[in-house]
């Protein structure tokens, strides 16, 4: 069996995003590799509580080196910089502990997870010997300009120094043209990453999206029923590159349709002036404020819902639009990012990112359709379950392991 050292910051067998995302592909490719893996220890507790439950368990070796609470706070404040000088001094412990463990084990391939932002690869390429993976990596796109209607100078400002620092750094930074160079394997999460790797660096990547769906032992629970409410559920934070004021705009070209609901699941500093605007086009019956809700409750949520309405304008794959295909639930979304190659007609519908004013007119139009059509959401959310296949964790823990022993010739 193959040993595979694996840098993976962000690892809980109870969280979603960055946290969900490690835990997964750590828990399925131990389906058919011995894992070491290296993690940062906020979440060692749940992670040694629920191993010794697992078939998968005795193929998972953590090494914890946890951070302070102070760091853990700027990890999940995004947009904190301050994160990246503590998240660099703890990639060169991970090296030491990588080193280390190279020094016991036979390892033949060092894989470098996450955090998926390209801007720091960690220091594991410095180890001379196995094979090294990196990726999926992220981090390349950013909110189209022209969506930046609403935000203030400074947003838009800070927005467009990040472009520019981004644009320098992929190509310019030491550790990252270093570990690009020293790759036997690059992964890009989305097609943006994929191709600005292989233009800049000249060398081969493989597009795979960094999460999966969870495939679900049950039948249909949608009713879809042509009376009564259409449900639509959105859920995100309360940010600009999530765009609320998209999908309240779009329920306000929907007041002739009363039957329609916008179930939103969320906060963030900017609730009360959404909460505002919304009250302001009429819309304190159409729109239903549930607050924060854990993971769980949101994907019940799914099940009772008609159609997840995801507008977001600068994602690489999110994790919630992967819960809906798991809860069998029809997407309206752009045609963009990550989740452009996630959802296809067989699901969804996607609409092209064009301009704010347009996008709203589309989604309305697209909304104001399925809700007289409902029998096509019956179609799409049966579909969904071969696309579940299709994009499960145990499809790619699959494809993974087969890549690396390409690599190995093992």
């Amino acid at each position: 069996m193959l040993k595979i050292l694996v840098n993976v910051y962000a690892c809980s067998p109870e969280k979603g995003s960055e946290p969900g995302m490690g835990w997964n592909w750590c828990l399925h490719i131990a389906r058919h590799c011995e894992l070491h893996i290296i993690t940062e220890g906020e979440f060692r507790e749940k992670i040694e509580r629920v191993l010794p439950t697992l078939p998968e368990g005795k193929n998972m070796h953590f090494y914890y080196l946890p951070v302070e609470e102070k760091v853990r706070r700027m990890c999940w404040n995004q947009g904190d910089w301050r994160f990246y000088y503590y998240y660099r001094k703890w990639q060169q412990r991970a090296l030491e502990k990588g080193r280390e463990i190279c020094q016991k084990e036979h390892i033949d391939i060092i894989h470098q997870l996450n955090m998926i932002g390209f801007r720091e690869p960690g220091l594991l390429w410095k180890i001379d010997g196995p094979k090294y993976v990196w990726g999926p990596i992220g981090g390349l796109i950013d909110i189209p300009l022209n969506y930046l209607w609403k935000s203030s100078k400074k947003q838009s400002l800070k927005t467009l120094l990040k472009k520019s620092i981004s644009a320098l750094q992929i190509r310019c930074a030491h550790n990252v043209r270093q570990a690009i160079r020293r790759a036997d394997l690059l992964i890009g999460a989305t097609m943006e990453e994929t191709n600005t790797i292989r233009k800049l660096y000249g060398k081969e990547v493989i597009q795979m999206n960094e999460t999966c769906t969870t495939l679900q032992d049950r039948a249909q629970t949608h009713s879809f029923s042509k009376d009564g409410t259409f449900n639509i559920i959105w859920v995100g934070r309360f940010i600009l590159t999530k765009q609320l004021e998209l999908a309240l705009r779009t329920m306000a070209l929907l007041k002739d349709k009363p039957q329609i609901r916008l179930n939103i699941v969320g906060t963030g500093n900017d609730e009360a002036r959404y909460k505002e605007m919304a009250d302001r086009m009429g819309l304190k019956d159409s729109c239903i404020w549930h607050g924060q809700k854990g993971n769980g409750e949101v994907q019940r949520m799914m099940l009772n819902s008609d159609l997840f309405l995801f507008t977001s304008v600068a994602e690489a794959t999110s994790t919630v639009v992967l819960e809906a295909i798991s809860n069998q639930l029809p997407i309206l979304c752009f045609d963009a990012f990550g989740f452009a190659s996630i959802v296809d007609e067989r699901i969804g519908i996607k609409i092209p990112l064009t301009t704010p004013k347009q996008s709203v007119k589309d989604f309305a139009e697209k909304i104001g359709y399925l809700s007289d059509h409902r029998e096509l959401l019956a179609e799409m959310s049966a579909n969904c379950i071969a696309r579940q296949e299709e994009l499960s964790w145990q499809h790619k823990a699959g494809y993974v392991a087969g890549l690396y022993r390409d690599l190995t010739g093992k």
